[in-house]
């Protein structure tokens, strides 16, 4: 599949030219024809024979823009002046920065914003160590961890590398849900040293969102981290997914008029968003799940079943399959991928069962071409922006930790995410539900408040803190001052 132009490999070329409509149009044509697409064009300087402008194009990666820019060289009268990539451009001295809320302005400013007012601050919450929510930062601040082992489906770079995701998803946060959140890149590779580290931090944290940590380690260090820390604990990798996945899946089930206990699903990939996704399938109500990896079926007979896998084969497959994938496919209403590319062929696809559902997520290059999908599955979903039906963790994550730190939650379970998958897909309304919009977009208003709502309602029912039929919540959610 050849890659289409994106703003992901967008670039700004500085050219200087002959002040004629001719050479524009000369230039235009040209990177087009080597497939560039040219999104914006400003002039910079203009004089009576030359001008100077500057001209964005979307190119479809690092080859192709420098073909597009050498293309150009060969234009009479045109000068190449800087290129800049417009990604690069968007990271420079990175995506975050810190403001104080408070002016400091003279010197009664700064006496109570710091000492000697500070300490009277100090003094309330060591005595009462709850205040700390509503007199510091706590209250609104997640920590986004990683150690780097598992980059955007990159790999190990570190966590160097792994900063500008980090501080990305940070970005995402304050975007979507107002909270404010903080790359922690940790040089730990060791699940008790990452989990030792995460828990010394902790207490500047009302959440802590796990991000691109390997399998199976992430398992092992969030089972640790919820059960030894007072706050919720969420891998996104897992969850975030999981969330979306279920909420597309129950869209796309009402599209094609089947119900999830009846279907049969495959699912593609036994990591971690693999294995989150099965566990809320289930407890969505899936009955017929047969998962894949790259050994092909998992089954309780299989040699080397390590980590998750016995648990998988043991609530799976209840059918016995054995083979590859496309022995499994066969005959199944549903294909979730979250594995690998070009696993999959139209050829498969078309012997799935009537009115079938592809949700071919893997990143940057799907389990099979959308449209190859489309030729035989009513619904197809991808994970990437450039294609309908995109499952993006974004729809989740957000307005899951607003209502976790609304609720002043500690912990996050199945009921919460099970209820964030069905408020996220009631965003979407009846009227508007069709093969190709299953899920909302990313910036569609509604969706933060719909999943915090539901999340934040679970979680004050589940700590007792709300009345189940009055929805009456006390008063100590108030923002009361301690005197």
């Amino acid at each position: 599949m050849t890659p289409a132009p994106s703003v992901s490999y967008s670039i700004t070329i500085r050219l200087e030219f002959a002040a004629r409509s001719a050479a524009v149009s000369d230039i235009t044509s040209r990177i087009e024809q080597h497939g560039g697409s040219v999104t914006a064009l400003d002039v910079s300087a203009s004089g009576n024979e030359r001008m100077r402008a500057d001209i964005t194009v979307m190119t479809a990666g690092h080859d192709h823009a420098m073909e597009v820019v050498d293309s150009l060289r060969g234009i009479e009268g045109v000068e190449l002046g800087k290129v800049s990539d417009r990604t690069f451009l968007a990271h420079l001295g990175g995506k975050l920065s810190i403001e104080s809320k408070v002016p400091i302005r003279h010197r009664d400013d700064l006496s109570m914003v710091y000492t000697p007012g500070v300490a009277r601050v100090v003094k309330a919450i060591a005595e009462h160590p709850e205040d700390a929510r509503r007199l510091t930062i706590k209250r609104n601040t997640v920590a986004v961890v990683t150690d780097g082992s598992a980059i955007l489906g990159l790999g190990d770079l570190g966590p160097l590398a792994a900063m500008p995701v980090m501080e990305g998803k940070a970005a995402l946060f304050k975007r979507f849900g107002d909270i404010d959140a903080f790359p922690i890149c940790l040089d730990a590779h060791s699940v008790e040293d990452i989990v030792a580290h995460v828990k010394a931090i902790a207490p500047v944290f009302a959440g802590i969102n796990l991000e691109d940590i390997s399998a199976p380690r992430c398992f092992e260090i969030e089972d640790r981290l919820r059960k030894e820390l007072d706050i919720p604990v969420f891998h996104d990798d897992q969850h975030g997914t999981a969330i979306v996945v279920v909420a597309a899946l129950r869209n796309a089930l009402r599209v094609v008029e089947k119900e999830i206990g009846s279907v049969r699903i495959v699912l593609s990939g036994a990591g971690a968003a693999g294995t989150a996704i099965l566990r809320l399938l289930r407890a969505a109500g899936a009955r017929d799940v047969v998962v894949t990896d790259l050994h092909g079926i998992v089954h309780e007979e299989r040699e080397q079943l390590e980590g998750r896998l016995p648990w998988i084969a043991e609530v799976t497959n209840p059918r016995g399959l054995k083979g590859t994938l496309a022995d499994a496919i066969a005959g199944a209403d549903v294909f979730i991928g979250v594995s690998a590319g070009n696993i999959l062929t139209a050829e498969d696809v078309s012997t799935m069962a009537p009115r079938s559902i592809v949700f071919a997520m893997a990143n940057p290059t799907p389990e099979i071409d959308p449209a190859e999908a489309a030729k035989h599955a009513e619904v197809v979903a991808t994970g990437r922006s450039d294609f309908a039906n995109q499952i993006n963790n974004v729809l989740a994550f957000p307005g899951v930790f607003r209502g976790l730190l609304d609720a002043q939650a500690t912990d996050v379970n199945d009921r919460m995410l099970l209820a964030a998958a069905s408020a996220l897909a009631d965003v979407v309304a009846p009227d508007e539900l069709n093969p190709t919009y299953i899920v909302p977009s990313v910036f569609h208003k509604g969706v933060t408040k719909a999943v915090a709502t539901a999340v934040k309602r679970v979680a004050r029912e589940d700590a007792g803190t709300v009345d189940a039929v009055t929805g009456a919540i006390p008063a100590v959610y108030a923002d009361e001052i301690r005197l």
